[in-house]
């Protein structure tokens, strides 16, 4: 079921994966745009309800002219005709009962207003009929019926015969020449069958409709270059370095340049930088990582090739010596290699993998005054430090000294610790082992009375393969791996391994573990 859900997200988010982040920049800046061009289908509603004021405007200006008319005398009638088409700018025909036209305003006076003519007008009216054709178009418009004379007779005119047949006011909405309103009312007048038709060009409605689509489509326009601009600044402040790390990437990939240099973007301060800063610390860490197996490798073969080749020189002359004597301590120089690289091989495994088991280990809190307490007691039980003396020290006595850590893995420094100590320490020698606390840390000192380790040489003996055995050892009894290994699990416990002077100037050595409280690790 998680994986289904997980598929279906995948799934939802393919268009993402598809798509370059530039352009979907670009896309969620213009989708903005658009919510702000549907203003547009607001504007026609706003004709619509300029037309619907006209409509009702032309319904009462019939309706109060065909009242006047009923109620006027035949010989006031053409002079009622002329003076409203006079005022109201509005063109008025009266019909009688038979359907005959008796009066028109327009030939009883100079015509109130005249159809424009649209070949006659300048270019830019051509292009705005042209773009109120193209929003009529978009918003799904329904065509109106083209105005023309019907003739002079009243069943020539739609309305009046509608009008006639409801005793209501009728409206008809047609498109002059100039494609404005040219809005029609027939009104009846009285009740023998007479009919008032009145008509209205409106084209302040459409310069008010493109006067507010002009502001709209300017404001529309202005705000997407400016969004198209700041979408492009934006997609080049967060895809160009974007692409710049991935082609650095691909090239620390390819490791074709060694000194590839992955921009930290170092003026940033934003997730960008964070994330360049990162990946550039990632490469320096890779590659550190990439050159301490390289020297690990090279350091593995070297250190084995000796015993080696002390072995197969031992085994070739063990076919050529006939001596009892001599063959046996050929034999005996054989085994001590085999011994040697079994050893070797043992350490190097184990500290090649002590980096990773750490990395997916959850620490515990480890009683690091108890831990030594008990190494110490089985030491002296099984004779490791022969004869050799181990003295625990501690400060604050009974206090639990915790640190997080992997208890198999600290006994393990603290093995290693002691065995260095012991090996230098002189017979009757005493070897310290003290913990203290303070400042939210624990330290464990492990102290010998041995020769003491040069000012030098107190980082190399930390180095793997490198080894500063006591003079009466046997060659090869260690790996020169101990401290490397012991370092190595210090620092995976954020923690630090050193080595210093003994208090007091004392001759001998002091190495120094430094860790954290348990509670205040991270």
């Amino acid at each position: 079921m998680v994986d289904h859900d997980r598929h279906e997200a995948e799934d939802r988010r393919f268009w993402a994966r598809r798509v370059s982040l530039t352009t979907r920049i670009l896309v969620v800046n213009i989708m903005a745009l658009g919510l702000l061009a549907g203003s547009f289908f607001y504007l026609d509603s706003y004709r619509k309800r300029l037309l619907e004021e006209r409509f009702n405007l032309a319904r009462s200006e019939a309706e109060i002219a065909a009242d006047a008319l009923a109620g006027a005398r035949p010989e006031q009638r053409k002079a009622m005709l002329r003076a409203i088409g006079t005022r109201q700018h509005l063109r008025l025909r009266l019909f009688d009962a038979k359907g005959r036209l008796v009066a028109d305003s327009f030939e009883l006076a100079p015509p109130a207003f005249a159809f424009v003519d649209p070949d006659k007008e300048p270019w830019l009216q051509h292009g705005a009929r042209a773009l109120d054709r193209g929003m009529d178009f978009l918003l799904g418009a329904d065509p109106i019926v083209p105005y023309r004379e019907l003739g002079n007779h009243a069943g020539d005119w739609p309305e009046i015969v509608q009008a006639l047949q409801t005793r209501h006011t009728t409206i008809f909405h047609r498109a002059a020449p100039d494609q404005t309103p040219a809005i029609s009312a027939a009104s009846p007048v009285g009740g023998n069958g007479e009919a008032l038709l009145t008509l209205r060009n409106a084209p302040d409605v459409t310069q008010n409709v493109r006067d507010a689509r002009q502001t709209l489509a300017i404001v529309v326009a202005i705000a997407a270059i400016i969004s198209v601009q700041l979408s492009l600044f934006l997609a080049r402040t967060i895809v160009q370095p974007l692409r710049m790390l991935v082609r650095s990437a691909i090239r620390v990939r390819l490791g074709r340049d060694r000194n590839v240099v992955v921009p930290r973007l170092p003026e940033r301060r934003d997730e960008i930088g964070l994330l360049a800063r990162a990946i550039s610390d990632m490469t320096a860490a890779l590659r550190q990582r990439i050159d301490a197996v390289d020297a690990f490798a090279a350091d593995v073969a070297h250190e084995i090739k000796n015993p080696l080749a002390s072995l197969r020189s031992a085994l070739e002359s063990l076919e050529k010596v006939k001596d009892p004597a001599l063959r046996k301590q050929l034999s005996e120089i054989a085994a001590h290699d085999v011994r040697r690289i079994d050893r070797l091989i043992t350490e190097v495994s184990e500290a090649s993998r002590i980096d990773a088991e750490l990395s997916r280990t959850a620490f515990q809190p480890v009683d690091l005054a108890a831990l030594a307490a008990g190494i110490i007691t089985n030491r002296e039980k099984s004779g490791a430090n022969r004869d050799r003396k181990i003295k625990l020290r501690r400060r604050r006595d009974g206090e639990p000294l915790l640190v997080p850590g992997n208890l198999p893995r600290l006994q393990r420094v603290l093995e290693n610790l002691l065995d260095n100590a012991v090996s230098f320490s002189p017979p009757g020698g005493t070897v310290t082992v003290e913990l203290t606390r303070q400042s939210g840390r624990i330290q464990l000192s492990v102290e010998d009375e041995g020769p003491g380790i040069a000012p030098e040489d107190r980082e190399r003996i930390f180095e793997r393969f490198h080894s500063l055995r006591p003079e009466d050892e046997d060659f090869g009894s260690h790996s020169g791996l101990g401290l490397a290994i012991a370092r190595t699990i210090v620092e995976a416990h954020d923690g630090r391994l050193s080595a210093r002077d003994r208090p007091g100037g004392a001759a001998g050595a002091c190495l120094v573990i430094d860790l954290p409280v348990h509670g205040e690790f991270e």
